[in-house]
């Protein structure tokens, strides 16, 4: 039992790396998910302070990667509009995918312009908000990314202490 918990478990950890970048998969959690799976295993011992330290970690970046990309609109200059059409790009880019793994990229972007045009901004002014939710949104993806790397190295710093015991 503990060897499929372990190959489900990096399975996870693999599918929150990829995660990262596609949209309709939180990476963090799948990523925890399989932290999670590791540890329930007879061979390797509990560390609730870790899991709940990641869990955290996991459930902070997920809380980020939609405050980001509106701080992002915010910062460029955009308005109000701007950072409520962001977020309706975001979650139309959640719920219809039209664009594949792009329109996580240019929803939020189109969102934020369409805001700022609606808000009586001129294009250059709407253009710079939208620019800001794109950087907002690369910086959650590397933030997603990181987070499921470290994931990745915990979890085969554990497997590589207790091979032993496990395999």
């Amino acid at each position: 039992m503990d060897i499929l918990l372990v190959v489900i478990g990096f399975l996870f950890v693999i599918i929150g790396i990829l995660g990262s970048f596609l949209p309709v998969l939180p990476g963090a959690p799948i990523s925890w998910a399989g932290l999670l799976l590791l540890y329930l295993t007879k061979a390797i011992p509990n560390n609730w302070w870790l899991l709940g330290i990641t869990l955290a970690v996991a459930i902070g970046v997920v809380v980020a990667d939609y405050i980001i990309p509106v701080a992002g609109t915010k910062r460029f200059g955009g308005s109000k509009y701007g950072m409520i059409g962001t977020t309706v790009g975001l979650i139309v880019s959640i719920i219809f995918p039209i664009l594949g793994l792009f329109g996580i990229v240019i929803w939020p972007f189109v969102g934020a312009f369409v805001g700022e045009l609606l808000n009586k901004a001129d294009n250059k002014t709407a253009l710079k908000a939208a620019f800001g939710s794109f950087l907002g949104f690369l910086t959650g993806t590397f933030l997603k990314f990181v987070v499921a790397i470290v994931f990745l190295g915990i979890y085969i710093a554990k497997v590589w202490e207790f091979r032993s015991l496990l395999f």
